[in-house]
């Protein structure tokens, strides 16, 4: 699934049970925003609630946009997908797990986001394999 007005590649992998979203380059958040709600709609018409998001290639972290994620987008989606849980998997690069280890802002985002009292569950991942492996346990 592609379309011109989403920068991500979505694909859906019913062997896996996953919807796989890959974004070649940095987006402004505007456009984070649209591909996520394009994410949102493919998950309802596949009813699948667990997502590789690989965002190796993003490099620039905006904290308005993980906010948004993690206190709009996220919670609302679980509920769009309930009974179904969401899992969410980030496929992320070291450069970007160092730039969260060196925010304090990003962390304080990262550990509400990753918190497990949200009605979601979120986790960081640097192999895909193991992304994968952690969505299908």
């Amino acid at each position: 699934m592609s379309s011109p007005d989403i920068s991500c590649s979505l694909h859906h992998r019913p062997d896996l049970g996953l919807l796989v979203a890959r974004w070649p380059s940095d987006a402004p958040v505007h456009r984070l925003q649209t591909d996520f709600e394009a994410l949102l709609r493919a998950a309802l018409g596949s009813h699948t609630g667990r997502w590789l998001l690989d965002v190796r290639r993003r490099e620039a972290l905006q904290p308005d946009f993980a906010h948004w994620t993690v206190h709009d987008f996220f919670p609302r989606a679980a509920t769009a997908l309930a009974p179904q849980p969401l899992r969410i998997a980030a496929l992320c690069s070291p450069a970007r797990l160092t730039v969260y280890d060196s925010s304090a802002e990003q962390q304080a985002i990262l550990q509400e986001g990753t918190a497990p009292d949200q009605h979601y569950r979120l986790r960081l991942f640097l192999d895909e394999g193991a992304a994968i492996q952690w969505l299908s346990a």
